[in-house]
């Protein structure tokens, strides 16, 4: 999730007051145990009543956040006296404390590091005033988040590999012939299998390759970069490129704002070579089953043609994205039709549709980019509308969120700050963010409804994001599809004017018939509990509970942590919550591995 900001004014003249702050919190966390009554009030005066702290495995090994003073309060004095906290420190090689506004608030934000008795970590405090107490300045937020395991760091810079293999060796296997041993697994087991190759595999393979965690990919596709490379011919990113680095590997300066899908699925090939990922191509998982006694999983997986193979890993990781099965619904009289009817997933491209025509049900993304894709090859397109959908223009509108990437910051820096905002203020940003949008596309708003076009705007308008952090879909980022609707030139119909189906196309309540050659299901994907099923069984289904959505909490549900089922990871979302929700979920992967961290189910996302 991202958030967009205003200008940032540095304030030199309220340093003092953000290091008045840390003093007094670090003085705060170093009380001893037989003053804990006195720790939690002494914290509960340096937060606003209504407040938030949001942990990132630093203090608590978890992804969680806590809501209001006494809370905060009452989990850090327990929390810090546990993990042995050092004192909060401004970071000097960060941004200086500034005047920014985050979720139509003012505050002064100022970035921190400290240590504990494991780890490097980040931070960042947002200070406000207090209205009861104008003189003061208290916390509203508090993000804390683990950097890097002492002792486990990430081989990089200073700490990048050396040796024969990086140099010269004249006897003896080259680099090329351990990586290609590596790869083969022929004399050992993963220590994680990664289930599919898209963004999220990668990210999370790639964190932990530099951590020294043997990783081996598996995915279903017949080369890298497929999973991009095979969807239809006109696919090219609806954000921009600055918001869709990988880890370790920013996209060359060179590159378009928007990038295409082939060259997208061919960047994604270098990057497996260049990160040195263990990558199995063709390969399907058929089953998987976790020996308690043994705390590892066995996996049969198969290629196309039949081959079996059998790993056996500590972990795996699911990154098949926020779902990987199409949604085929099931529509009374559909199966009348007796032209071809075919899930987006399978769609390529229009150029066998010229001068036919088509059907496309469903108006997200993909049933705008594909209807868009057969008009513009000749094709007569009618676009069947089940429910509302939320519209925005590309630009300027959908870019709204990703502000906080134009201010000339790092990457790393943007990324931290995104991830440091809880949920509560990101819906209340997001809010701004539909207002603001819903008034520079009025026009394009207000020629769809005058076709019968059924708009909205997301739970409690809070817009595009949150209806993918919750559903996975159920918008669209208009590239002209929706002008073509509003001009006529590709026809809108709703589902329910529909009366049924028929061998040629359908017919509609009012007796009009319209004829079709083709029927495309752009109607999403199922969710990923059914694959966790499909493959683990209905009792780790069960264990594992919901996955994507926030459910009751503020956190999404099992995502980037530890689940109900020791050893089952996952990850997904766009490139920036793969990108940074990596590192997380790599960290705590290896303190598994190393005996830090224990490998059962937190009470995050409970």
């Amino acid at each position: 999730m991202v958030i967009g900001v205003t200008e940032q004014k540095p304030i030199f003249n309220h340093i003092e007051h953000v290091e008045a702050w840390l003093s007094d919190f670090n003085a705060a966390i170093k009380v001893s145990a037989n003053k804990s009554g006195e720790c939690k009030k002494t914290l509960e005066q340096l937060f606003l009543k209504e407040s938030y702290w949001k942990d990132a495995l630093a203090f608590t090994w978890c992804l969680e956040t806590y809501c209001g003073a006494s809370v905060i309060a009452d989990k850090l004095q327990h929390t810090a006296a546990e993990n042995s906290i050092g004192q909060l420190e401004l970071d000097k090689n960060a941004t200086p404390p500034s005047l920014v506004n985050r979720a139509g608030t003012e505050v002064i934000e100022a970035f921190l590091t400290f240590n504990t008795s494991i780890a490097r970590c980040r931070g960042i405090v947002r200070l406000s005033p207090d209205k009861g107490e104008p003189a003061g300045l208290r916390a509203w937020t508090l993000f804390t988040a683990i950097d890097a395991l002492m002792g486990f760091e990430e081989k990089t810079y200073s700490n990048r590999p050396t040796g024969d293999s990086y140099s010269r060796d004249f006897q003896g296997p080259n680099w090329l012939d351990k990586r290609i041993a590596a790869a083969g697994y022929t004399d050992r087991e993963p220590d994680v299998l990664v289930v599919g190759g898209g963004q999220a595999g990668l990210s999370i393979a790639a964190r932990l390759t530099q951590l020294g965690v043997d990783t081996l990919i598996v995915d279903r596709n017949k080369r890298v970069g497929d999973n991009w490379r095979n969807r239809y011919h006109a696919l090219t990113l609806h954000n921009q490129l600055h918001v869709n680095h990988l880890p370790y590997m920013p996209f060359p300066p060179t590159w378009p704002t928007y990038i295409p899908k082939d060259m997208l699925a061919l960047w994604f090939e270098s990057y497996a070579a260049a990160m040195e990922l263990n990558f199995w191509c063709d390969m399907d998982v058929i089953s998987a089953s976790f020996n308690d006694k043994k705390q590892r999983w066995l996996v049969e997986l198969s290629t196309v043609d039949g081959t079996r193979r059998k790993v056996s890993p500590r972990h795996m990781v699911m990154a098949t994205g926020v779902s990987g099965i199409p949604n085929l619904p099931d529509i009374e009289s559909l199966s009348s039709f007796a032209g071809p009817t075919i899930h987006s997933s399978q769609y390529k491209d229009g150029d066998d549709w010229s001068g036919k025509r088509a059907l496309v049900i469903g108006c997200g993304n993909s049933g705008h980019d594909i209807a868009q894709d057969l008009h513009s090859s000749g094709a007569s397109v009618t676009m069947i509308q089940r429910s509302p959908s939320l519209v925005v223009n590309i630009e300027p509108s959908a870019q709204f969120p990703y502000k906080l990437y134009d201010e000339g910051r790092s990457n790393d820096e943007c990324d931290f700050i995104t991830t440091s905002m809880p949920t509560p203020l990101v819906r209340q940003a997001h809010r701004h963010f539909t207002k603001a949008a819903r008034s520079a596309d009025k026009t394009l708003l207000e020629g769809l409804k005058n076709i019968g076009f059924k708009l909205d705007f997301g739970d409690d308008d809070t817009g595009w994001q949150f209806k993918y952090l919750t559903r996975g879909g159920g918008y669209y980022f208009n590239v002209g599809c929706s002008n073509l609707l509003v001009d006529g030139k590709i026809d809108l119909v709703q589902f329910g004017q529909i009366a049924h189906f028929t061998q040629s196309g359908m017919t509609m309540s009012d007796g009009k018939k319209i004829e079709a050659d083709i029927i495309i299901l752009a109607t999403g994907y199922k969710p990923q509990e059914v694959l966790v099923k499909k493959i683990f069984g209905d009792e780790v289904a069960t264990r594992v509970g919901p996955i994507w959505g926030f459910g009751e909490g503020l956190e999404l549900r099992n995502m980037y942590c530890q689940t109900g089922q020791p050893g089952l990871w996952f990850i997904a979302g766009s490139f920036a919550q793969c990108r940074i929700n990596s590192k997380y979920l790599a960290l705590q992967i290896k303190a598994v591995e190393e005996g830090i961290m224990p490998l059962h189910k937190s009470t995050n996302n409970l």
